[in-house]
C-alpha cells in the first residue's frame, strides 16, 4: 500500500478542486482546460494562499531561468482568472495588490485519505471582517442578540436582503471576542455553489488541515472540546444542506455557540430566531422638522451616508420631508438607503426622491469593496429570487400586483391565475414569508402581508418579462370587486355600523385595479362593476373627489348596466359631485334617476337612503320646504321598513327641516333623541352619504335650543357635538359639525371659542378639498372680524364668501352672509347698498317660503331703515320680526328684535312701551345670563328704568 504522503492530495476552494501532482484542475467533477504556465501560477500561489508572493518570485518560479517581461505574467494571470470565472459570475480568487504582487484568497480544504489532523493550524481561526466604523439604529438587537447566544447557543439573525445580517452579527461577534478569548471563527458561505462542500469549508475557516474524504467526522471532534463562537454567513442558498449539520455541531460540542444569518430560519432543534426588523422611518405625516426626521436611524443612516462623500453636506428644513419620504419609500432598509444616499452627490436630494421610483434605482452601485450581490439591489433581490423554485417565483412575480397591504384570500386569488392550487400556494407563501421576501402588517382584523416596495419593484418587472401581467392584473381587479361587492351585502339595509372603514387599507389596491381596469390593456366592463362596488367604499373614506372621478367613467364607459349597478352609481356621483363641485343640477338629476331605479327595484332601504341624499341637497339649494317634503316621503319609506333606526334618521330629517324653515319647538322634539348615543341604530349612513345623521341632528338640536331661548343648553349641545364628530373621524360629519356649532358661539359672543372653531373649519376644509366648506368657513371668519370691529375686513372676507358660494349654488349660507354683509355696509355708512344686499336676502327666502333666520334679516333690515331715518318703516319691520318670531319660537331673535325695537320707541319717547316689551322677555330667560344679548338687555332695560 503506498504512503499518503505519495497521493495526490486534492486542493479544494469553492466549486473547483485541483491536483499539485496530477496537474489537474476540475469544477464541479469536470476537468476544466488550463494552459501549462497558468496552472504553474495557480499551483503556486495556491501552496502559499493568503500571502502576497513578490511578482519577481511568481516569474522565477513559473519561468526559471528564462527572462520574460511582466507583461506576460499579467496575460496569464489574465487567463487563470478567466478560468477561474473572475470576469464574470465568479469570486475573486487571484487579487492584484499593487506595488506588490499577487494573493489567493480562496480559503482552502485540503483533502487526502487520512483523518483530518490537528496542531498549530487548528488555532489559527479565520479573522473577522472588520465592523462598520459606526452602525446606527442597530444598539439594541446586537444587546439582545448577545444576550439570547449567551443562553441558547444557537441564535439565527433572519431578514431580507440588504437589511444588514451581516453587520449586526460582525458587531456580536466582535463583542464577544473577548469573551470567547479570541475563539471566534467566522465563515462565509456566499461563495459557495457547491453544498457537498460545506464540511471542508467550515474546517478551512477553522484553519484546520482536512487529509480525509469525509472531514465531517474529524471536524465534529476537533469542536467538541473547543469554547468557541462560530459565526455563519449568508446561508440561506445552502441552508438545507447546512441545518443538520449546525444542528449536530449545536449539540455534540456543548462549549460551542453558533450565530448565523439567513434569509430564512434553519428549523432546527436548539435554535432561537432574531427577526432583524427595517431601521425606524419619520411617519408620514405634515410638518415634521428637521429634529424630528433626524430622530429615526433610517433617516440618520442617510445622512450620515451622504456626509462620507460630501464632507460638507448639511441637512436643511426643507429638505428634511425628502428624507423622510426617501426612507419610508425604501422601507427602512439600510442596503437601499445607503444606494440611495450615494446618488445625493450626482442628483441631490430632491433628483434622488424623484428617481426612486425608476427603475433604475435597482441598479444603483454601492462600495466598490461590497459582497457582488451588495453592490445594487437588483443583485442583492436577484440572489434570493434565483434560489426560489417555479412555484415560489411564480407566486411571488404575481404578488407584485398588490400595493401595501393584501390579505391571504386575495394572494390566493392571483396565484390561481397563475395555475396554483390553493393547497400548494398557502404552502408558497408561508415559505416565501420564511424567506423574508413577504413582510407581514399589522392589522385590526386580521393577518396583512406586503411586499417591501424594493422587492415589488424587482418582481414586478420579473411579471411583465413573463408574459404574466395582464392574467394577473384582470385576477386582481376581479378579486376586489367581489370582495367590496360582498361586503355591501353584508351591510343589509346598510345599516352597518362603518361597513367598509375595517377595509381602509385595502385602498390602494382598489385604485389599482380601477387604474388598470379603464387603461387600454385593461377591462371597462369589470372596471364598471368594480366601480359599482366600490363606490360606497369611497364615499365612506370621504374620497369624493375620486368617487366623483370612477363613478363618471364607469357610467360612460359602459355599454349596458343592470338596474342595480347604474342606482348605485347615480346616487355616488350626486354625492360626490354635491360635495365636491356644488349643488349642480347634475346632483338632482343623479339622485332622481337612482331614486326611480330603487323605486323599479322596490328596494326600501335604498329608497330611504337617496330621499336622505335628495333632503341634503335641497337644505343646500335653500328649498327648506322640499327638504321637508323628502322627509315626509321617508315617513313613508320608514313605516312600510317598519324599523326603528329608520324611523330614527326619518325623525331627524324632520328635525333639521323644521330648524331651517324657522319651526324651532318641533325640530327640538324631533332632535332631542340625538343626545342619547345609540351606536348599534344610529350609524346608518355615515359611510353611504359620508356624514352622520345624528350630528346633523345635534347640530340642529344645539342652534334650536339657543333660538328658543336656552343659551347654556345650546352650548352644552355644541359642544357636545364636536366632540362626537371627532370621534367618528369623518371629515364630511366634523365639517358640517363645525359649520353649524360655530354660530351658537357667535351667537352668545364667546369670540374665543368661535375664532377657534373658524380657524380650525378653514384648515379642514383646504386639507379635505371641501370647496363649498372652505368659502362658509371665509364667510364666518368675516362675521366674525365685523364683531371685533375690523369692519373693512370682514367685509372683504364676507364678499370672497358669497362669490363662491353662489357659483357653486350652496345658498343654505348666503342669506346668512348677507345680513352680516348688510350690517358692515352700515357701519360703513353705505346705507343704500347695505339696504339693497339685505332686500335681496330676503327677496331670496320668498322663493321657498320661511326661513329660520327671516326673523334676524328683518330687524337687520329696520336697524338700517332708523340709520336712514325711516322710523316708522323700521318699526312695522320690526313688529313683523317680532311676529314671526314668536310663530318660530325662535326666543333668541325675538329678544334681539325687541332691543331694536325698543330703542326706536326710546327715541320717540315711548319708554314705559319699551319696558313692557323687554321685562317680560329678560324675565322668561333661566340662563345664559353672561351672554352678550342678556347682558346688552338688562343694561337696555337698566337704562330705560
Amino acid at each position: 500500500m503506498p504512503d499518503t504522503n505519495d497521493q495526490d492530495s486534492a486542493i479544494s476552494f469553492g466549486a473547483f478542486r485541483l491536483f499539485p501532482r496530477s496537474r489537474l484542475l476540475e469544477r464541479d467533477g469536470v476537468p476544466l482546460h488550463l494552459g501549462g504556465r497558468a496552472l504553474d501560477i495557480l499551483i503556486f500561489l495556491a501552496e502559499r494562499a493568503g500571502e502576497v508572493v513578490d511578482k519577481r518570485e511568481l516569474v522565477k518560479r513559473v519561468w526559471a531561468d528564462v527572462n520574460v517581461d511582466e507583461g506576460s505574467l499579467r496575460f496569464h494571470i489574465t487567463s487563470l482568472r478567466k478560468a477561474l470565472g473572475d470576469a464574470g459570475e465568479g469570486s475573486r480568487y487571484v487579487v492584484n495588490v499593487p506595488g506588490r504582487g499577487y494573493c489567493f484568497t480562496a480559503p482552502l480544504l485540503r483533502a487526502a485519505p487520512a483523518e483530518i489532523r490537528t496542531g498549530a493550524a487548528a488555532s489559527l481561526l479565520r479573522s473577522l471582517p472588520a465592523p462598520l466604523a459606526k452602525m446606527i439604529g442597530r444598539d439594541d438587537a446586537v444587546e439582545k442578540i448577545a444576550n439570547e447566544l449567551s443562553l441558547h447557543r444557537f441564535v439565527t439573525i433572519v431578514g431580507p436582503g440588504g437589511i444588514g445580517k451581516t453587520s449586526v452579527a460582525l458587531a456580536v461577534a466582535h463583542g464577544q471576542h473577548a469573551g470567547f478569548e479570541g475563539q471566534v471563527c467566522f465563515v462565509d458561505f456566499g461563495a459557495l455553489t457547491d453544498p457537498q462542500l460545506v464540511p471542508g469549508t467550515i474546517a478551512a475557516a477553522l484553519g484546520l488541515t482536512v487529509s480525509s474524504g469525509d472531514p465531517l467526522p474529524g471536524l465534529l471532534q476537533s469542536l467538541r472540546s473547543r469554547r468557541m463562537l462560530l459565526v455563519f454567513d449568508s446561508c440561506e442558498h445552502i441552508i438545507d444542506e447546512l441545518a443538520p449539520l449546525a444542528e449536530r455541531i449545536v449539540r455534540e460540542a456543548p462549549e460551542l455557540h453558533l450565530l448565523a444569518t439567513s434569509r430564512e430560519s434553519f428549523r432546527t432543534e436548539g435554535e432561537r430566531v432574531y427577526r432583524l426588523f427595517p431601521l425606524d422611518c419619520p411617519p408620514q405625516r405634515d410638518g415634521l422638522s428637521m429634529a424630528d426626521v433626524l430622530a429615526y436611524p433610517a433617516s440618520q443612516l442617510f445622512v450620515e451616508r451622504i456626509a462620507d462623500s460630501l464632507s460638507e453636506f448639511e441637512l436643511s428644513e426643507e429638505d428634511a420631508p425628502l428624507v423622510a419620504d426617501i426612507c419610508r419609500r425604501l422601507d427602512g432598509i439600510a442596503l437601499a438607503i445607503e444606494l440611495a444616499a450615494g446618488r445625493v452627490n450626482a442628483y441631490g436630494i430632491a433628483g434622488t426622491a424623484s428617481l426612486l421610483d425608476s427603475r433604475f434605482s435597482l441598479l444603483w452601485r454601492g462600495r466598490r469593496t461590497a459582497i457582488p450581490r451588495h453592490q445594487t439591489l437588483s443583485a442583492a433581490l436577484s440572489w434570493s429570487y434565483d434560489l426560489l423554485p417555479a412555484a415560489e417565483s411564480a407566486t411571488l412575480r404575481g404578488l407584485s400586483v398588490f400595493v401595501g397591504p393584501f390579505t391571504l384570500e386575495a394572494a390566493l386569488a392571483v396565484a390561481a391565475s397563475q395555475g396554483i392550487d390553493e393547497a400548494e400556494a398557502v404552502e408558497t407563501i408561508s415559505n416565501l414569508l420564511s424567506k423574508s421576501l413577504i413582510a407581514t402588517s399589522p392589522a385590526e382584523r386580521r393577518l396583512r402581508y406586503r411586499l417591501l416596495d424594493t422587492t415589488r419593484a424587482f418582481v414586478g418587472d420579473k411579471l411583465v418579462e413573463s408574459g404574466e401581467s395582464a392574467r394577473v392584473a384582470r385576477a386582481h381587479a376581479e378579486y376586489f370587486r367581489d370582495f367590496l361587492h360582498d361586503i355591501s351585502v353584508k351591510s343589509t339595509g346598510m345599516q352597518s355600523a362603518g361597513g367598509f372603514l375595517p377595509y381602509a387599507d385595502h385602498l390602494p389596491n382598489v385604485r389599482a385595479a380601477l387604474t388598470w381596469s379603464f387603461s387600454e390593456s385593461g377591462d371597462r366592463t369589470v372596471g364598471a362593476d368594480l366601480a359599482a362596488s366600490a363606490a360606497q367604499f369611497f364615499l365612506e373614506l370621504t374620497l369624493l373627489t375620486e368617487c366623483h372621478s370612477w363613478t363618471q367613467q364607469a357610467l360612460a364607459s359602459a355599454e349596458a348596466l343592470d338596474g342595480r349597478k347604474e342606482m348605485t352609481l347615480q346616487a355616488a356621483l350626486g354625492v360626490s359631485v354635491m360635495f365636491t363641485q356644488g349643488n349642480t343640477e347634475g346632483v338632482r338629476s343623479a339622485f332622481t334617476r337612482s331614486l326611480q331605479l330603487a323605486e323599479e327595484l322596490d328596494d326600501l332601504h335604498w329608497q330611504l337612503w337617496l330621499l336622505r341624499g335628495l333632503h341634503i341637497y335641497l337644505t343646500r339649494v335653500g328649498d327648506f320646504h322640499g327638504a321637508l317634503g323628502t322627509g315626509e316621503q321617508g315617513q313613508a319609506v320608514a313605516r312600510k321598513l317598519n324599523d326603528p333606526t329608520s324611523t330614527l334618521n326619518v325623525e331627524w330629517m324632520l328635525g333639521v327641516a323644521h330648524h331651517l324653515i324657522g319651526n324651532q319647538d318641533k325640530a327640538v322634539q324631533f332632535c332631542e333623541s340625538a343626545m342619547v348615543d345609540n351606536p348599534g341604530s344610529q350609524r346608518l349612513n355615515i359611510g353611504h352619504l359620508g356624514y352622520d345623521d345624528r350630528i346633523v341632528a345635534l347640530v340642529a338640536l344645539a342652534r334650536g335650543l339657543w333660538l328658543s331661548g336656552r343659551p347654556d343648553r345650546a352650548i352644552e349641545a355644541a359642544r357636545y357635538t364636536v366632540k362626537e364628530a371627532e370621534q367618528l373621524e369623518q371629515p364630511l360629519t366634523l365639517g358640517i359639525s363645525l359649520i353649524w356649532t360655530i354660530y351658537v358661539f357667535l351667537w352668545v359672543g364667546d369670540w374665543t371659542s368661535a375664532e377657534s372653531l373658524i380657524e380650525r373649519l378653514i384648515d379642514h376644509a383646504a386639507r379635505h378639498f371641501l370647496g363649498p366648506y372652505h368659502a362658509v368657513g371665509i364667510g364666518q371668519k368675516g362675521e366674525l372680524l365685523l364683531r371685533r370691529g375690523d369692519i373693512a375686513g370682514g367685509i372683504e372676507h364676507l364678499r370672497r364668501s358669497q362669490a363662491t358660494l353662489y357659483a357653486t349654488r350652496h345658498r343654505i349660507m348666503t342669506t346668512v352672509f348677507a345680513t352680516a354683509l348688510a350690517e358692515g355696509l352700515a357701519a360703513q355708512n353705505q346705507v343704500d347698498e347695505a339696504l339693497r344686499t339685505i332686500d335681496e336676502a330676503i327677496a331670496q327666502i320668498g322663493d321657498h317660503g320661511e326661513s329660520f333666520d327671516m326673523p334676524e334679516m328683518l330687524r337687520v333690515k329696520a336697524d338700517i331703515l332708523v340709520q336712514s331715518t325711516r322710523a316708522t318703516e323700521a318699526e312695522a319691520c320690526l313688529q313683523q320680526s317680532l311676529a314671526l318670531s314668536r310663530r318660530q319660537c325662535a326666543r333668541g331673535w325675538e329678544l334681539r328684535g325687541a332691543m331694536s325695537l325698543a330703542r326706536v320707541w326710546l327715541q320717540a319717547g315711548r319708554k314705559g312701551d319699551a319696558q313692557a316689551l323687554l321685562a317680560p322677555l329678560l324675565a322668561h330667560y333661566q340662563e345664559g345670563l353672561s351672554s352678550r344679548d342678556l347682558v346688552a338687555a338688562r343694561a337696555l332695560l337698566s337704562a330705560l328704568n
